[in-house]
């Protein structure tokens, strides 16, 4: 098992930056190489995809929506991902959530990973 625990949400004006942590326990990845991921869920949305990393770090993806603001990357030996978020946008509020899958690609879907967080707050005021 990994618990997961997301850190670093909170509120921010429009244009503002925050970076999110996300460190795991239990079944770590400083063990066993995992693929790890971000989403977030907006309001009366569905929960979606933000960013994702290999293991090794050098394979990451972005959602059209972040590509260029958001910048994803992982300490293996500190069990911990984290989500750079720079120049936010009203439309980035949302429960942002960090997962983990059993192997070690990225993924950009939901079912791909196995465990998750129980997610952080951020809102960003226009």
């Amino acid at each position: 098992q990994v618990q997961l625990v997301e850190s670093g949400g909170g509120l921010v004006q429009a244009g503002g930056s925050l970076r999110l942590s996300c460190t795991a326990s239990g079944r770590t990845f400083s063990t066993y190489a995992m693929g790890l991921g971000w989403f977030r869920q907006a309001p009366g949305k569905e929960r979606e995809f933000v960013s994702a990393i290999s293991h090794s770090g050098i394979n990451k993806y972005y959602a059209d929506s972040v590509k260029g603001r958001f910048t994803i990357s992982r300490n293996n030996n500190e069990n911990t991902i984290y989500l750079q978020m720079n120049s936010l946008k009203s439309e980035d509020t949302a429960v942002y959530y960090c997962a983990a899958r059993r192997v070690p690609t990225a993924g950009n879907i939901e079912t791909m990973y196995d465990w998750w967080g129980q997610g952080t707050q951020v809102t960003v005021s226009s």
